[in-house]
C-alpha cells in the first residue's frame, strides 16, 4: 500500500511519530496530481510545487521542534472552490470573479489550517455550486474516475474525485441539495451532511434566513469523516443555531444490532428511477441485516409534491440573497449561468403566500419526522435517481421515460433531509449494470449526527467498498 491509499488517520499518525514526513506526504499528492489530474480535472488553482514542499518542509521542522502540532498537522488539502482560503483565487466556477484572491480564510476553512492541514488548491465546483454536476467555464468540467465520459456529482464533484483517484486523502465540502451526498455516491467514497448549523455558517453570509446549505467532510472511511468533523465543527458565538456540541472520533464504533431502518426507496413511485438503482441499493441493504439491523420498507410518510414544492420555493428564495446583486448588475447579469437566472428571477417573483405556504409545509414535515425517527433509528434512500451521466450534458431531462421540469429534478432524493437540516451520510452502495457507482443516504434526526457515523462506521467495516473497489485510471 503506497502513502496515497493510506486513510487520513493513518497518514497522520505516521507523521505524528515520524514513520512519514510531511515532505513524502506532500511529495505523494503532487506526483499522484501531475499523474491523473490531467483527465479527471478535480482539483483547480493548484498553488506552486516548491511552494508547497517548502510549507511542508516547515510543518516537518514544527513537528521535530516539539511544538504542539494540530490533528491535521501536514495534512495536503485542496479546499472546495465556494469557500474562501486566504491567498487563493475564489472562483465559484464563474467567469465573473475567476481571479479574484481571497483575503482571508472562510470560518471552516481556518480551522483546518488551524488544526495543521497545507491548503494546496480548491476542488472544482459547478458554477456558484448549482446542480450536482460539476462543469463552470472558468476551469472545466470535472470526469468521473470510474468513467472519465461521465459526471463526477456535485457541487462537490472536484473533492469527490480527488478523493476516489487518491489526490487527496479527506475533502472539505458542502451540501444544500445533495452536493456532500451525491457525489459521494457517484465516486465510492463517503460524504457527511452534518446537523445544520453543527459547522457553523461563515458569519459574512445569512446565518438566521436560510438554514438550507452547510458545509460537511468527505473521506474514503467513516473515521476519516469523523475527523474532519470533529475540526471543522463547535460553536461560534456569530452562529444563531446549532445542536449541542460534540466529538465524534474515538465513538464511531457500535453495535447496531437492533437498530430500525426505514427503507423509503423511491417515496412510493413518486421519485422516478433509471434501471439498476433501486436493485443496487436494495442489494446493498442486506448488509445492514447481516449488521443486525432490522430493515423495513415504508410507504411515503409525506407527499413527495409538497415536499418539492416546499423546497424549490425556499430555494429560490435563498438563492435571491446570494445572486440577486450580481443579477442586478449590467456587467455581471449577462454572465450568469441559466439556472442561477432562473433561480433569481423565480425568487423575485414569490410572494409572502407563497413564501408562508413553503415554511408551513416544512413545518409539518418536521412534526411528522419527528414522529418517523421515534420509531426508526435511519431513514434510508438512495443518493441519486440515476447513474453517472455523460459528463457533456448539462443534466439528465428525463428518468425512466418520464420527463424532468427542472435542472436539478433527477435528485429529488435528497430534500427530506436538506429541507430540515438532518444528518445525512452519503455511503457506496456498490455499481449496477454498466459498472458505475451509486449510493445511499443514512439521514437521522435532527441532532443524531453520532447514530448516523455509528451506522455508517459498521457498514464501511462490513464492506470496505473504497478500497476494495479503487478506479482503474
Amino acid at each position: 500500500m503506497t502513502l496515497i491509499d493510506l486513510s487520513a488517520a493513518d497518514l497522520l499518525a505516521r507523521i505524528r511519530n515520524g514513520e512519514t514526513s510531511c515532505v513524502e506526504a506532500m511529495q505523494a499528492m503532487l506526483d499522484r496530481v501531475a499523474a491523473v489530474n490531467g483527465d479527471i480535472n478535480a482539483i483547480v488553482s493548484m498553488k506552486d510545487p516548491d511552494a508547497l514542499l517548502s510549507e511542508a518542509l516547515a510543518a516537518d521542522t514544527a513537528r521535530a521542534s516539539g511544538a504542539d502540532i494540530g490533528p491535521l498537522h501536514g495534512l495536503p488539502l485542496a479546499v472546495k472552490d465556494l469557500a474562501n482560503a486566504a491567498g487563493f483565487p475564489t472562483s465559484k466556477g464563474s467567469p465573473i470573479r475567476p481571479g479574484v484572491i481571497a483575503e482571508q480564510d472562510d470560518l471552516a476553512i481556518g480551522r483546518l489550517r488551524a488544526a495543521g492541514a497545507i491548503v494546496v488548491g480548491k476542488t472544482n465546483t459547478p458554477e456558484f455550486g448549482l446542480g450536482s454536476h460539476t462543469f463552470n467555464p472558468v476551469h472545466g468540467p470535472t470526469r468521473n474516475p470510474y468513467d472519465l465520459t461521465r459526471s463526477a456529482g456535485g457541487s462537490s464533484g472536484g473533492a469527490g474525485a480527488a478523493l476516489a483517484a487518491r489526490m487527496q486523502w479527506a475533502c472539505d465540502g458542502s451540501d444544500a441539495m445533495g452536493s456532500l451526498r451525491n457525489p459521494a455516491g457517484w465516486n465510492c467514497c463517503y460524504g457527511f451532511r452534518p446537523s445544520w448549523g453543527r459547522i457553523p455558517p461563515d458569519p459574512e453570509t445569512d446565518v438566521v434566513m436560510h438554514p438550507l446549505s452547510t458545509l460537511g467532510p468527505m473521506a474514503r472511511d467513516v473515521t476519516d469523516v469523523a475527523l474532519l468533523l470533529d475540526v471543522m465543527g463547535g460553536p461560534d458565538p456569530r452562529a444563531p443555531f446549532g445542536p449541542a456540541p460534540e466529538v465524534f472520533s474515538g465513538r464511531i464504533d457500535a453495535d447496531l444490532k437492533g437498530r430500525r431502518i426505514a427503507w423509503a426507496a423511491d417515496w412510493g413511485g413518486a421519485w422516478p428511477m433509471e434501471e439498476g438503482v433501486l436493485d443496487t441499493c436494495e442489494a446493498a441493504l442486506t448488509i445492514l441485516a447481516d449488521l443486525g439491523c432490522e430493515v423495513e420498507r415504508i410507504d411515503p410518510p409525506f407527499p413527495a409534491d409538497e415536499l418539492w414544492d416546499s423546497w424549490t420555493t425556499l430555494r429560490s428564495l435563498s438563492n435571491v440573497s446570494g445572486r440577486v446583486a450580481d443579477y442586478d448588475d449590467p456587467v455581471n447579469g449577462p454572465l450568469l449561468r441559466d439556472v442561477a437566472v432562473w433561480e433569481v428571477e423565480r425568487g423575485l417573483a414569490l410572494t409572502a403566500r407563497d413564501i408562508t405556504r413553503a415554511s408551513k409545509i416544512r413545518s409539518r414535515w418536521h412534526g411528522v419526522a419527528a414522529g418517523l425517527f421515534a420509531q426508526y433509528d435511519a431513514l434510508v434512500v438512495p443518493t441519486a435517481q440515476c447513474f453517472p451521466f455523460p459528463v457533456d450534458w448539462k443534466h439528465p431531462t428525463e428518468i425512466a421515460g418520464r420527463p424532468l421540469d427542472t435542472y436539478h429534478r433527477w435528485m429529488e432524493c435528497v430534500i427530506p433531509a436538506s429541507l430540515l437540516g438532518l444528518p445525512a451520510l452519503g455511503v457506496p452502495a456498490g455499481f449496477g449494470p454498466a459498472g458505475l457507482p451509486i449510493g445511499l443516504q443514512f439521514v437521522g434526526r435532527y441532532g443524531g449526527d453520532l447514530g448516523i457515523l455509528q451506522l455508517g462506521q459498521g457498514w464501511h467495516l462490513a464492506t470496505e467498498f473504497p478500497q476494495k473497489n479503487p478506479p482503474r485510471i
